[in-house]
């Protein structure tokens, strides 16, 4: 959630609100209703202080004047009542708009939308379109099967087949051993969360749109681990020499995809179920921007290990998530479109989503709110597209060297 006090007073912290094109004209109704709101709270307290001094009166005062000073207590009463009732409402429409304006883009975001992001580097040789492309490879050797699922689940499912299976498995290991080296506690969490833990996550109510509900609306999948692995500390006052905490959610993933009609309808590049390796971090505030860094060093490092070619984007401030005050995004080269492709991303929450947890972290300089920041490790499936592109080699499937091992196998012929 936004910081009220810092969006009355501080110019930037608003411009970087708007940059993210949210319109000033709620800016400046949740502004007017929190003025109402201070107002009426202020009213309360002193309520509330002439009702703790007219109290003593009674006790003091006179058998003849009692009656008066009690009926004087009862009408205070019956006001403050009232003025409550008044501050009640204002605080839940302040709360209902406050939590449907995004995280102010940060000074080094570019401006724009989803076509401005800038390319910071760009890593690798791009090698030219493969025989086939990721979907009529990965049916060819029986490593995706889309027929039966989607009679049984409808579009956008699939199921992995033989050793493909066998490949995510070795993709997740190498991927979790790689992050554990790093510092991270492996986590495989709930992937059915309440509503309020969506909100705090900061997913809702801007991203509900996407979320599959389910047991009446009680529980929702989680499109990303990210969700339940906020919660670890959630209401908590962390000590700072503990930071940066460090965790690697391993989980199958829901999407509604909305929006998304008739994109990326072959092959499992854009589906409804897949399994993600998140990173999430608890971090010190003066340290996030390193953290955000090292984070995505940690995605570089994964992807240059599989041998792929990619670049990182600094993603333009109106294609930002509601949550995020900086994402990058690391795009790798799909050879069969001749294009790059988003295949992780990574982003600093700063604060946002800890107000709404209540994460602290207690240091010299005192207690404030814990920064946040998750990455994508790795999307299972999506790394799999790309693999199958860039390892085909007449018509076989050779296996990346660092997952030989834990796959148990070295290539896959055509059938």
């Amino acid at each position: 959630m936004i910081d009220l006090r810092r969006l009355r007073t501080d110019d930037a912290y608003r411009r970087g609100i708007e940059r993210k094109r949210v319109d000033a004209n709620v800016i400046d109704e949740v502004l007017a209703l929190d003025a109402d709101a201070r107002e009426k709270r202020q009213a309360v307290e002193d309520l509330r202080s002439q009702q703790k001094a007219i109290s003593k009166e009674i006790g003091g005062a006179a058998p003849d004047q009692r009656d008066a000073k009690k009926a004087e207590a009862s009408e205070l009463k019956d006001r403050l009542k009232g003025v409550e009732d008044e501050l009640t409402t204002l605080e839940d429409r302040v709360r209902a708009i406050a939590v449907t304006i995004p995280n102010p883009a940060d000074d080094d975001v570019p401006d724009g939308g989803e076509d401005d992001g800038v390319v910071l580097r760009t890593v690798g040789e791009t090698p030219a379109a493969p025989a086939l492309d990721h979907a009529a490879f990965a049916e060819t050797l029986g490593f995706v099967e889309t027929e039966h699922a989607v009679e049984a689940s409808g579009s956008r499912f699939a199921s992995l087949m033989g050793r493909a299976v066998l490949l995510e498995l070795a993709l997740v290991r190498w991927v979790t051993d790689r992050l554990v080296a790093a510092g991270f506690t492996p986590v495989v969490p709930p992937v059915m969360v309440r509503e309020a833990t969506m909100e705090e996550a900061g997913f809702f109510p801007t991203d509900r749109s996407q979320v599959y509900e389910v047991d009446g609306g009680e529980l929702f999948l989680v499109g990303t681990s990210e969700v339940p692995l906020s919660t670890l500390h959630r209401g908590e006052r962390l000590d700072a020499s503990t930071l940066p905490r460090r965790y690697a959610g391993i989980s199958t993933c829901f999407r509604r995809e909305a929006g998304t009609y008739g994109k990326d309808t072959t092959g499992i590049f854009r589906v409804h179920q897949f399994d993600k390796v998140e990173m999430f971090s608890f971090a010190e505030p003066t340290q996030s921007d390193a953290e955000h860094e090292q984070l995505v060093a940690i995605e570089e490092e994964i992807i240059s290990g599989l041998g792929l070619p990619y670049r990182v984007v600094n993603i333009a401030s109106g294609d930002l998530g509601a949550a995020a005050a900086k994402k990058y995004d690391l795009e790798v080269w799909l050879p069969s479109e001749g294009r790059y492709r988003e295949l992780t991303s990574c982003s600093n929450y700063r604060d946002y989503s800890a107000r709404r947890l209540g994460t602290r972290v207690k240091g010299d300089g005192g207690t404030e709110l814990v920064h946040t920041l998750n990455g994508t490790a790795c999307a299972v499936g999506r790394t799999l597209v790309f693999l199958f592109e860039h390892y085909q080699e007449n018509g076989a499937f050779i296996v990346p060297d660092v997952l030989r091992d834990l796959a148990g196998f070295d290539r896959v012929d055509p059938k």
